[in-house]
């Protein structure tokens, strides 16, 4: 990817939901090295795959020879964003703003390059200049160029005015003006013509953009990335468990991995497109191939491998490949104590015991079996395995060789349901 074909790839790819001025836009890119922005706030510890999009568009800005900078709401998150929020967000204290700051700077840093010359990545606090600013200078110098009648308007504010039960605070209502002001000083300062957020932030980057003519008389551009919905109306990233977090400590890198696994065919070349920098030729012969001997199902691997590779590196991918070759494949030759305690953390449901009668008694608490009947006769009929061997005794108890690394017991009923049994000390 170059200057020159840098939009028109990313309209390829379906990346571009909202673009201002675009024949101007694409001008200024050719001609100039840019400086583009997006902001992050910081009011969780961790950013999760909803924030992939936004973050996979500031590397391939880099990649294309542009300045990537983030932008950390350390100020911003102590507000709350009300943009398509049902209600409003529960507000943090100060100090665990700035942790969650460091955890979220770490997590950026491992997307882009700071250290390439002229178009090298910077990372920045918005709370550096809000702490400086005085109340009164704000509404007399920011606020006035602001029309209430247009801020009710945007999409984000009416729906939250309409909904009498909940309404919205003033705070979050003035989160608008600051997100815009951000805009305005990284373009003073840092001389950023463009800010790029998901499709919700569009109008928190016209602000922006109308801040910046009003008190610069520059031109300013924005950029928006479609949100991602599934099949099932639940929004990207949310499974029936919860978000899945960019923390491996909150999520682990095999279900992450596993994440990507599960989408809908429907959507295994589209995300190809949106989420690696694979060759859009090389996708689109792959998509026609799609039926011939299940490439789907390989392509969809290829996906979940190079996506978990970007965000967790490839120690933490291969990790979530061998947990993925025991439980789908019986290979358990290679698997690492580290694997089962990803395992037990969230890959599957996890019976701890201190000791346990006899496999019976563990598939009717696991929940594998409704009874010890049940139990017996899924022995029998060969469906029930111990670290990925098939177990023929109805009677069977468990003994030390059952126990992986002296702590672990893999119980499995056919290829998809699984319990990890972990074999607690006695103290």
């Amino acid at each position: 990817m170059n200057k020159i074909n840098l939009i028109d790839e990313l309209h390829k790819r379906k990346l571009i939901f909202h673009i201002t001025n675009e024949i101007k836009f694409k001008e200024l890119l050719n001609k100039n090295v840019v400086s583009l922005y997006c902001g992050f706030d910081p009011t969780e510890e961790s950013l999760h795959i909803g924030h992939l999009l936004p973050l996979m568009m500031l590397k391939r800005f880099q990649l294309a020879g542009h300045k990537p900078i983030v932008l950390i709401g350390g100020a911003t998150s102590l507000i709350g964003d009300p943009s398509f929020k049902k209600k409003e967000r529960f507000l943090s204290k100060e100090s665990v703003i700035d942790k969650w700051t460091v955890k979220i700077t770490k997590q950026i840093s491992f997307f882009l390059d700071f250290n390439c010359g002229t178009n090298s990545a910077l990372i920045l606090n918005n709370n550096s200049w809000f702490k400086k600013i005085n109340i009164l200078s704000f509404l007399r110098d920011i606020g006035k160029h602001f029309s209430i009648n247009t801020m009710i308007n945007r999409e984000a504010i009416k729906k939250r005015i309409q909904r009498v039960e909940q309404g919205i605070s003033f705070t979050e209502f003035s989160y608008n003006l600051l997100q815009a002001y951000d805009f305005f000083i990284l373009n003073k300062k840092h001389q950023v013509s463009l800010q790029i957020g998901g499709s919700d932030q569009w109008g928190n980057i016209s602000s922006g953009m109308h801040l910046i003519h009003r008190l610069s008389k520059r031109e300013a551009y924005g950029l928006t990335v479609p949100l991602l919905m599934q099949n099932n109306g639940m929004k990207f990233g949310k499974t029936e468990s919860g978000t899945i977090w960019l923390d491996p400590k909150k999520t682990s890198p095999y279900k992450f991995y596993q994440f990507w696994m599960n989408i809908d065919d429907a959507n295994v070349y589209y995300f190809l497109k949106l989420f690696t920098f694979m060759d859009l030729k090389e996708i689109k012969r792959r998509e026609q191939n799609k039926n011939i001997n299940n490439q789907i199902i390989y392509d969809k691997a290829l996906l979940a491998k190079k996506i978990t590779s970007l965000v967790h590196g490839e120690k933490n991918l291969l990790a979530a490949e061998r947990i993925t070759n025991v439980l789908f494949f019986k290979n358990i030759e290679d698997i690492k104590i580290s694997d089962l305690q990803q395992l037990k953390k969230d890959g599957i449901p996890v019976l701890e015991v201190y000791k346990m009668k006899d496999l019976q008694e563990a598939l009717v608490f696991s929940s594998l079996s409704k009874s010890r009947t049940q139990a017996k006769n899924m022995i029998l009929s060969h469906s029930i395995s111990i670290n990925t061997k098939k177990i023929t005794n109805k009677n069977h108890v468990f003994n030390e060789n059952d126990k992986l690394f002296n702590q672990y017991t893999l119980i499995s009923r056919g290829k998809k349901n699984h319990c990890l049994i972990f074999w607690k000390r006695m103290i």
